[in-house]
């Protein structure tokens, strides 16, 4: 396995100077959504969201990122705004629906029979890429859409599909980090991205 650690630290300080909390390993930020459980409303749509993402692209064999352009923003905002409708519904036929609709094709890409280790589900993924896409949005003071956009288009999506690193298990803020930093440094100091 491959082990990363990230080059810069400074948006997080600068996310926690601005009212955020940290329980454990997440940054939990308060805003005016209301809240379900843990977590507000949109944060969890958020979540759905980005495990369906993840769900299509496993089942269709794509890459994240191919999925969010064949997907596009009209119909990934239509999942985020109808989250909490979709969710009560079986993820399968969901997937099938937007797969139908957006005419993703199967490809090629199966980091699933090529993992060693233990497999993460498309709700661990999912959680990964919500925490990313807050983070960015956070910091660059962008909309969650575009966000999500630039996640997933940024060399940290093909890091966090690399089950076989510990890349996508690491910190939060050490993804989000990576990706403000544009890279990734190996342990023995040399910058990859």
């Amino acid at each position: 396995m491959t082990a990363w650690r990230c080059m810069q630290r400074k948006c997080i300080e600068e996310v926690t100077c601005k009212g955020s909390v940290f329980v454990g390993k997440m940054t939990v930020y308060h805003g005016s959504e209301s809240m379900i459980g843990r977590e507000e409303q949109k944060e969890n749509d958020l979540f759905f969201t980005c495990s369906l993402i993840d769900y299509i692209a496993r089942k269709t064999k794509n890459r994240r990122a191919d999925v969010v352009n064949a997907l596009g923003k009209e119909l990934i905002s239509k999942i985020y705004e109808l989250a909490d409708v979709y969710h009560s519904d079986n993820i399968e036929r969901v997937s099938d629906d937007f797969i139908a609709r957006a005419k993703i094709q199967e490809g090629t890409f199966d980091n699933l029979s090529v993992a060693k280790y233990s497999i993460p589900s498309h709700w661990d993924i999912g959680k990964v890429y919500k925490r990313l896409i807050l983070g960015i949005a956070k910091c660059k003071k962008i909309d969650v859409m575009d966000a999500l956009f630039e996640a997933y288009q940024s060399f940290v999506s093909s890091k966090i599909e690399d089950f076989n690193s510990s890349f996508y298990y690491d910190a939060p803020q050490n993804i989000l980090n990576a990706f403000l930093s544009g890279g990734l440094e190996k342990e023995d100091g040399e910058k990859v991205q």
